[in-house]
């Protein structure tokens, strides 16, 4: 383009259409589903929290979970970990299968099963030990084979720290950055060799381009695990996300209690272009409420 002296331009910015729409269109139906979920609620002490939640997610998928504070989509995540097991007077109801396996059934292992679904929480929570003791710790109690230097150095260069703190292994890893922090604490989930990593707004805390390091980090890694992120960040979801699920609040009119369901679930362009549901629509364009 040519332009004239004292032309400016200006470059508008994407709209959650445009960034979901560069996806493209893929059928991730198709793939096969590491979680099948069916009709499942999660009360806390007879308290219900969300209902009637069917969905599947995808292997080698990053799959987002979006919605208003309040709409369970925390407690959500938290049952493919089976963490709401240490909620007291939490109560998991429906079927959780885990590559065709019961989550909840009576012969698993929650121990086993938080190996291979690792977590990775909103705040950067680093052990007060080294950055080298925090990647080993997990596989130091598993007792998993291998040698632990090589494990440590290929789980930091996953999550793209290794050249940031190769020299500082044996330092504390509470000086590192909040954007750091939180890639070691991926790192210290990849050390153990999940199949799923589970992040509840992993990136609510840090500036915006440890935010993108973080976003850049999850399509790499999706080539070998399956992510599942909750964010209240719709842009976030709409740039990183292949599938979204849209989680709502429904209000009991007798006692104003609140009950997070499931409105819609689809591919991401199409949550975020020709959603079926008008609260879907409503909410990603602003209008909610």
């Amino acid at each position: 383009m040519t332009m004239t002296e004292g032309q400016v331009t200006t470059i508008e910015p994407m709209s959650l259409a445009e960034i979901a729409q560069e996806h493209g269109d893929e059928r991730f139906e198709n793939r096969e589903s590491v979680f099948e979920v069916r009709n499942l609620a999660v009360d806390y002490s007879g308290n219900t929290a969300i209902r009637d939640v069917t969905l599947d997610v995808y292997k080698n998928s990053v799959t987002a979970f979006i919605g208003p504070s309040g709409c369970g989509k925390s407690t959500f995540i938290r049952c493919f970990n089976r963490m709401n097991d240490l909620v007291p007077g939490a109560h998991v109801h429906g079927d959780v299968l885990y590559h065709g396996k019961d989550l909840y059934g009576d012969d698993v292992d929650p121990v086993e099963v938080r190996r291979r679904i690792g977590m990775v929480f909103q705040k950067p929570n680093p052990f007060p030990k080294s950055i080298y003791d925090n990647i080993a710790f997990g596989p130091r109690v598993l007792g998993l084979k291998g040698k632990l230097d090589e494990r440590v150095e290929r789980a930091l260069r996953q999550a793209a720290l290794w050249d940031e703190v190769k020299s500082r292994l044996k330092e504390s890893a509470l000086g590192l950055s909040g954007g750091q922090q939180q890639r070691l604490c991926i790192a210290r989930c990849l050390a153990v060799e999940p199949d799923v990593i589970l992040m509840d707004e992993p990136a609510s805390a840090l500036d915006p381009i440890s935010t993108t390091r973080i976003e850049d980090l999850m399509h790499e890694l999706k080539r070998d695990y399956t992510i599942v992120i909750v964010t209240h960040n719709m842009q976030q979801a709409a740039r990183v996300a292949d599938m979204t699920a849209f989680f709502s609040v429904e209000v009991d009119a007798d006692d104003d209690r609140r009950t997070g369901i499931l409105v819609e679930y689809d591919r991401t362009s199409k949550i975020f272009t020709t959603p079926a549901d008008k609260r879907t629509e409503a909410y990603v364009t602003g209008r909610f409420g």
